[in-house]
């Protein structure tokens, strides 16, 4: 970590393995707070990094694969990420608080909560954890769906309450797409997302019908650019 902080690292990530996938022998799974990775949060916070944490997944990952899962689709193509019937795998909300007591016990410590933190279906439950830890953030990739079939006025009031604490993101990822093509559809993304978060028309967002959110130039500007250079200093503006 120190070697890749010298080289230029604004950050460090960590994902859904620890919690939904990474076992010890004796079939316990690994949770954000086991002490093994204790050395890791110390070495990130001391030198005031950043940690960018995907930590679980949507409540669809602990529902049975049914026409109610509103992530049916995904859990069906992508079945190691189910977690209902997975014998001693730990719930959602147990993971979630594992990543919290980190959160409490390392203060100083900056963390980023990819897709809303995992709290994308309940926004009074994320609203508590912001409320809780003052060291958390969250960003909004493959998550604005969420917004858009949520309720209007709770969504604009929550994104209002928060403007300090939400990054927007995309979850994009460039993979082996020609550099060209990819950035069109990366722009496509972006404009899609714009029009949501700024505009007040009706529109379709992942084949949902809804109506763009209006929110103020001031909370536009922290949610698409001045939070992400507050939350991950040395991020290039």
């Amino acid at each position: 970590l120190r070697r890749t902080f010298d080289d230029g690292a604004i950050g460090v990530k960590i994902w859904k393995n620890i919690g939904m996938s990474i076992k010890a022998k004796s079939g316990a799974y690994l949770l954000p707070d086991h002490p093994a990775l204790l050395p890791v949060y110390e070495a990130i916070q001391q030198a005031d990094r950043t940690l960018v944490a995907h930590l679980a997944e949507p409540d669809g990952a602990w529902l049975p694969l049914d026409a109610k899962n509103p992530e049916l689709t995904y859990y069906t193509n992508n079945p190691q990420w189910h977690m209902f019937g997975k014998p001693g795998a730990p719930v959602k909300e147990d993971i979630l608080k594992a990543r919290d007591r980190v959160l409490a016990r390392y203060p100083k410590l900056r963390v980023v909560g990819c897709h809303l933190g995992s709290d994308e279906d309940d926004l009074g439950r994320l609203a508590k954890r912001l409320d809780t830890y003052p060291n958390f953030a969250v960003d909004t990739a493959a998550r604005v769906r969420y917004f858009a079939r949520g309720d209007r006025e709770q969504v604009r009031q929550f994104l209002s309450r928060y403007q300090d604490r939400i990054l927007y993101a995309t979850d994009f990822s460039l993979r082996d797409a020609e550099p060209a093509a990819a950035a069109r559809s990366l722009q496509i993304i972006h404009e899609r997302d714009w029009a949501f978060f700024s505009g007040e028309d009706s529109m379709q967002y992942a084949s949902q019908p809804t109506r763009g959110l209006a929110l103020s130039e001031g909370i536009l500007r922290k949610l698409f650019r001045e939070n992400a250079l507050r939350w991950l200093p040395g991020l290039k503006a």
